[in-house]
């Protein structure tokens, strides 16, 4: 089946904060069909890939399918954690945004719905 690169902006929305040390990322398919993909290509590893030079430690992955959601820790990222980093995002309020800022592969088909959704078709 062929695939097109989209950002997975035009598959979610994401909310992101912080608990000491870990960012809690957690993505939302827009629409119910668009989270098994969220399901196939947000894998542990591909997020900590996504997040290198920023997550340092472990990436746990939690699925929530009543929610059509995953939430994602990212294990040492944070600098240390609010009241002691020295990173300008201390909380990873902008991690949500970086997220969704990936690029993922989707059936064709679903990326030409997607994109015209969001008014980008191509």
């Amino acid at each position: 089946m062929p695939t097109q690169k989209i950002l997975l902006v035009h598959l979610a929305h994401a909310r992101s904060g912080d608990k000491g040390d870990t960012a809690n990322v957690g993505v939302i398919a827009l629409r119910p069909e668009y989270y098994p993909i969220l399901l196939e290509a947000l894998t542990r590893e591909r997020v900590k890939e996504h997040f290198a030079g920023i997550c340092h430690g472990e990436v746990e992955r939690f699925e929530l399918p009543n929610l059509h959601a995953l939430n994602f820790l990212l294990h040492n990222s944070l600098g240390g954690g609010g009241t002691i980093s020295l990173k300008t995002d201390a909380q990873g309020k902008t991690l949500s945004t970086a997220m969704l800022r990936m690029s993922i592969d989707v059936p064709e088909e679903l990326a030409r719905q997607a994109l015209a959704l969001a008014g980008e078709e191509r």
